[in-house]
């Protein structure tokens, strides 16, 4: 996965790992001063289950583009950015795998934070993408599911 050489979003789902470093490397602008990473990856436990040893992510993959393309451009309206990645990885990951890259850059570092906390959030709450979790005492889908929402819908 190579990042677009002649835009500032970079969105995707993906079945490969997430190129981490070259997410990063495309994020750093000369006119942002600030970049800030939150890479989500598979630990060993969850809600009420010790023991897990892997996930299993499921999209619905047509709604899964546009849904991160209308995030990234909420947090466009909400602050000025320099460069925004979102990328979720599908299919089975292992313990320690990163699973979401958001990688965001700005001229200040609050505008960065901010908006990489709402993508991560807005990623959760308004994106289809489901896990199924295996651990010690067998495999079921995640606990704690919420319904999916529109990004008009996230205050």
């Amino acid at each position: 996965m190579e990042p677009p050489a002649d835009a500032d979003d970079w969105t995707g789902l993906v079945t490969e790992p997430i190129p981490v470093d070259a997410v990063i490397n495309w994020a750093v602008r000369p006119d942002c001063g600030a970049l800030v990473s939150f890479l989500g990856t598979v630990r060993d436990h969850a809600e009420g289950r010790t023991g897990v040893t892997s996930l299993e992510y499921e999209a619905y993959a047509e709604q899964v583009i546009p849904r991160f393309d209308a995030l990234v451009a909420e947090a466009r309206s909400r602050w000025k950015l320099g460069r925004v990645a979102v990328l979720h990885r599908v299919g089975r990951l292992e313990l320690t795998d990163v699973s979401v890259a958001v990688v965001v850059s700005s001229a200040h570092r609050g505008e960065a934070f901010d908006a990489g906390r709402y993508c991560i959030e807005a990623v959760k709450a308004t994106v289809p993408i489901w896990k199924r979790e295996e651990w010690s005492e067998g495999a079921d889908w995640a606990t704690g599911s919420r319904p999916v929402v529109e990004v008009e819908e996230l205050a």
